[in-house]
């Protein structure tokens, strides 16, 4: 029997050789995709110091970097609160605490110039104390007091997090209070001694995305492996999740599984049993507000007799829903041009912030005698973003913010009753906007599609093709670029004779649902068409030519800028790669990669396969063929896009005789940076890049 065994490991071991042997073959970069892989990071090591040398010598690299340092720590930037209670709570970086302080004050100090702040927890501090590179990644208060919070705290700044329970009366760890290890974990306050917890709980309890498939209630005082398991969802979802939604009218337990990125399926806990909501798979439920559920549509939805537009905003009753009900109210319906992009409340008012042709609109909804929405537009500002910055359901008073490409954020204060607004802080101008314009202009796509972009640009700019222009995009995930102020662009590009280019195309959620699915799975094809139509259209009205045009995304945005520098190379000059997905084949095998399939396609499916490697850039780059300039950057703690993508990409075309360019930040996550320092660096290494390519050649 021991011969067998033996000799059945040996026969595993084999055929695992084989196959890693046959997989180097089909990709010879593999060996890239290990992280912490010590022949990858003596490339990284090699390719960063390449890389960085040349563009730290770039005339304007220093100026930027400090300039750019300057505006990340500078002491008017807005410290953006939430609201707890009688506090205001506000997360804290700069050049005196560089990982950042967790700190608090009240109303009426808030509303000084310079109010006094109460420290809760000084990270820079703990990382010392403990050794350990900590990276802040949130708190979670528990209602109605407040005085407890659970710390999220991530090494290096990945998405995997430790949690911590923490006293904030005392502004210290609670001793033998809940902890979690490092994990994309799931958790969620029911009450002083009970938390929902979703972690890694050992083999199979994670999906095939690498989140919580399992839902348990931890009891304090009890080990993790006693917790009590309510919910269990399939390992090829995206998640499951549990958590409590506090209201003075009422808590309600929530268990919420995604099957994919898009799609949840509710329950609601109550009494020890799970009641499955019988709304869309794709519907949102966004609040809770006077014994209304308010669900948010991503497509029409058929109920009883009425058809419910895609994008609505609609209302119906706790009970109903739960009895099985389909009696709703419509609060909001959108044209072809707007979009919902934010919900939120206040004790006895709902707001609902719209995007009407990539300008917002905020409005305040109440509800009548009759049960009837009655709204009413809170106007701030001209054609710009505002964006809900904090609310609280036991007072109706809130925070806006207010911005647009030229003009820095501002917060307001709002009497939700009166709508009296008074602006309570600023940002200060860090370029001068009165040198500059903004156009919006509209681009015809390949489809015959309408794409807006915007395009900023001085007001003495020639139309003569000569103008250096950077061209920004994302289109994915029903994210909407909206106008914000150029803070870093205007000092690094701006004001170094640039022009700056924002397009609006298909996939992102500019105009709701629909913009978005236009461009999902076999029509991927068409954000990349949009995004070409844009460049194409600057260049036909003479604001730029392929020689001057530059492209820059990142993630998703890394995806569409590898994708049409490999379809359209003649069209652009320089691109800037960040933290992208390029390997489309093995993108689902990656880190969370397996949670975008209801966006990308799954490459493992041969039909779908056939479609996707049409576009996808690190099978499509050819030896013969000329392509712009390219700098990659990424980061080795990036846990959500794999590292291994802009590596490998790197590796072919440098293989391949073509000039790349590649950064690595070995802290930083998905947002590529750590601190204010990395922030700035990265923003010099890119725009001097640019400048290298684009004006300064």
């Amino acid at each position: 029997m021991r011969k067998l065994k033996t000799f059945s490991i040996l026969l595993l071991s084999l055929f695992w050789i084989l196959y890693l042997n046959a997989q180097e073959e089909e990709d010879p970069y593999l060996w890239l995709e290990e992280i912490l892989g010590q022949r990858a990071l003596e490339w990284v090591k090699i390719q960063n110091q390449e890389s960085t040398s040349k563009l730290e010598a770039v005339p304007v690299f220093k100026s930027i970097y400090e300039k750019t340092l300057e505006i990340l720590n500078s002491p008017a930037r807005i410290p953006y609160v939430s609201i707890y209670g009688n506090y205001l709570y506000n997360f804290w970086r700069d050049s005196e605490h560089p990982r950042g302080i967790w700190r608090r004050t009240t109303f009426e100090e808030y509303k000084k110039k310079e109010p006094k702040w109460e420290v809760i927890l000084d990270i820079d501090r703990l990382a010392k104390d403990e050794n350990e590179n900590w990276v802040w990644r949130g708190a979670q208060l528990l209602y109605p007091d407040y005085n407890r919070a659970l710390i999220m705290l991530s090494r290096g700044g990945a998405d995997a997090s430790v949690v911590r329970e923490f006293d904030i009366s005392t502004k210290s760890f609670v001793k033998d209070g809940f902890q979690l290890p490092e994990a994309k974990s799931r958790v969620s306050w029911i009450d002083i001694n009970s938390l929902f917890v979703g972690t890694d709980f050992g083999p199979g309890s994670l999906t095939t995305s690498g989140y919580p498939r399992i839902v348990k209630i931890w009891k304090r005082g009890t080990p993790l492996n006693e917790a009590k398991t309510i919910y269990e969802g399939k390992t090829t979802s995206v998640s499951a999740a549990g958590y409590r939604l506090f209201s003075e009218e009422g808590n309600i337990d929530f268990i919420v599984e995604s099957p994919t990125f898009f799609t949840n399926i509710y329950h609601i806990l109550k009494d020890g049993e799970l009641i499955k909501l019988d709304i869309p798979a794709d519907a949102e439920i966004e609040s809770y507000f006077k014994g209304n559920f308010l669900i948010r549509l991503k497509s029409d939805w058929n109920s009883g007799n009425k058809t419910y537009k895609q994008g609505s905003l609609i209302a119906g009753k706790m009970e109903d829903i739960l009895s099985g009900k389909k009696d709703f109210k419509v609060v909001f319906e959108p044209t072809s041009f707007s979009s919902i992009q934010e919900i939120s409340r206040t004790k006895n008012y709902l707001l609902v912030n719209i995007l009407d042709n990539v300008v917002s609109r905020l409005y305040r909804f109440s509800m009548d005698a009759k049960g009837n929405w009655v709204k009413k537009e809170i106007i701030l500002g001209d054609k710009g973003t505002i964006s809900i910055s904090s609310t609280d359901e036991k007072r109706d008073d809130f925070f806006l913010n207010y911005e647009n490409f030229l003009t820095p954020s501002a917060l307001y204060l709002v009497n939700g009753k009166t709508l009296k607004i008074e602006k309570i802080k600023s940002m200060p101008e860090f370029f001068d906007p009165s040198s500059y314009k903004v156009l919006q202009y509209k681009a015809l796509s390949k489809d015959g599609t309408s794409v807006p972009y915007f395009v900023v640009m001085g007001k003495n700019t020639k139309f003569n093709g000569e103008n250096p222009t950077l061209l920004y995009g994302y289109g994915g995930f029903e994210i909407a670029l909206r106008p914000s102020y150029l803070s870093t662009v205007g000092v690094a590009w701006l004001e170094n004779g640039g022009v700056y280019a924002v397009a609006n195309i298909r996939g992102g959620g500019e105009f709701g649902p629909k913009w978005h699915q236009a461009a999902l799975k076999k029509n991927r094809h068409k954000a990349f068409e949009d995004f070409i139509a844009v460049a194409e259209d600057m260049i036909k009205r003479k604001i730029t030519s392929p020689q001057k045009l530059g492209i820059m995304g990142g993630s998703n945005g890394g995806l569409l800028v590898g994708s049409v520098s490999m379809m359209r190379p003649d069209l652009f000059k320089a691109v800037v790669c960040q933290v992208p997905l390029l390997d489309m084949k093995r993108y689902s095998k990656l880190l969370a990669g397996a949670s975008w399939i209801d966006e990308y396609g799954d490459p493992d499916d041969p039909d779908m396969w056939e479609y996707i490697k049409t576009y996808s850039p690190y099978h499509n780059v050819k030896k013969d063929v000329k392509y712009p300039k390219i700098f990659f950057t990424t980061s080795t703690r990036d846990d959500r896009v794999h590292p291994g993508h802009a590596r490998k990409m790197t590796a072919k075309m440098k293989d391949m005789g073509h000039e790349v360019y590649y950064y690595e930040n070995t802290e930083g996550g998905h947002a590529g940076a750590a601190n204010n320092q990395q922030r700035a660096y990265i923003t010099a290494l890119s725009y001097s890049f640019l400048y290298w390519q684009l004006i300064k050649e």
